[in-house]
């Protein structure tokens, strides 16, 4: 038995409600898909209370930050801003975009340094990413911080705030409630995490309605599969499902965060469903307690494509799978 806790998915996996509506509507599976998925897009309008020219869906949000780089940015002229270490697909993205991305150290408790990230900033800056809760500390910034941020940044600069864990960390983190009075903010989720759907692939944006309106024009047409857009609109309707999740990563990862400390980790504080964490001094190293859970059929992620070579990260998994993952790591660690 393998048990994955390396990618941040869902423990719970799939909604029930979800599978069933997905099973009802594999028979359309030959039909394309509305052209700009209406119904999910006055779904999310209506459950966040904005208005639905805000909203954007893609193929993940892999979509939506690429399109942010191909429209806000022009090849050698714009440049993007973010923190280092940082989601690995904005540099990819960056790259392909042909836009220069300058990354400001994260502080070295790994918590934001807004002031070193607005120093890099000009006025040919027309992105600031900043991704709230991180990954892969799990770091949330507060929303007097990133409006502060928002407030500080050229006319033209959008500032995206990539909340793919939000959920994980609660609404009093999120910008949502503020974007009436804050026109050059937007906000990317996602319904990978909380909603169960990695593999469906399905990344939204709430934004400025102009650049929502321009994301629009120039995107793929049906990027968006058929049964994507149903399951995603039956995951939106499962409130239950939806806090379950919440409830059960909430008690995992103070649970995780507890045992590792207990066993001499240092375990940054996390509002995410996954924790960072390095193993005690002058016990084993890192590479050696991944090798030895991998072993044991536990994968959780090693960070050296983070460029931190010396910490680990853990997805909360269901009561059983932490438990399991504690029992070996105490085992290995020999504590």
């Amino acid at each position: 038995r393998v048990i994955k806790m390396a990618s941040n998915e869902n423990p719970l996996g799939v909604s029930p409600r979800v599978r069933e509506v997905m099973e009802k509507c594999a028979s359309q599976a030959f039909r394309y898909p509305q052209s700009g998925n209406p119904r999910l897009v006055k779904a999310l309008a209506s459950f966040y209370g904005v208005d639905a020219g805000r909203i954007f869906v893609g193929n993940g949000s892999d979509e939506v930050i690429d399109l942010l780089f191909r429209v806000r940015a022009v090849p050698g002229v714009h440049n993007a801003v973010a923190f280092r270490p940082c989601f690995g697909l904005y540099p990819t993205q960056a790259k392909m975009a042909g836009v220069e991305l300058r990354q400001a150290p994260l502080k070295s408790d790994f918590s934001f340094d807004f002031p070193g990230l607005l120093k890099l900033v000009d006025e040919n800056t027309t992105l600031v990413i900043v991704t709230s809760p991180d990954n892969p500390s799990g770091r949330a910034a507060s929303v007097e911080e990133l409006a502060a941020l928002a407030g500080a940044l050229p006319p033209a600069c959008l500032l995206v705030v990539d909340e793919a864990y939000i959920e994980f960390a609660g609404a009093e983190y999120s910008l949502l409630s503020r974007l009436e009075s804050l026109p050059n903010v937007a906000l990317m989720r996602t319904f990978s995490k909380v909603y169960g759907l990695a593999g469906m692939r399905i990344g939204y944006a709430i934004l400025p309605p102009a650049i929502a309106d321009y994301l629009w024009r120039v995107r793929l047409p049906f990027s968006l599969n058929i049964l994507a857009e149903e399951a995603a609109l039956a995951a939106l309707d499962d409130s239950e499902f939806r806090e379950k999740t919440i409830e059960l990563v909430k008690r995992g990862r103070v649970q995780l965060t507890e045992e590792l400390r207990t066993m001499g980790c240092e375990v940054l504080p996390s509002l995410s469903n996954f924790i960072m964490f390095r193993t005690p001094e002058g016990a084993v190293g890192v590479k050696t307690l991944h090798g030895e859970l991998l072993r044991r059929g536990i994968i959780i992620r090693a960070l050296g494509g983070y460029h931190l070579p010396d910490w680990l990260r853990v997805s909360v998994g269901t009561d059983e799978e932490n438990e399991l993952f504690l029992r070996y790591t105490r085992e290995i660690l020999g504590a």
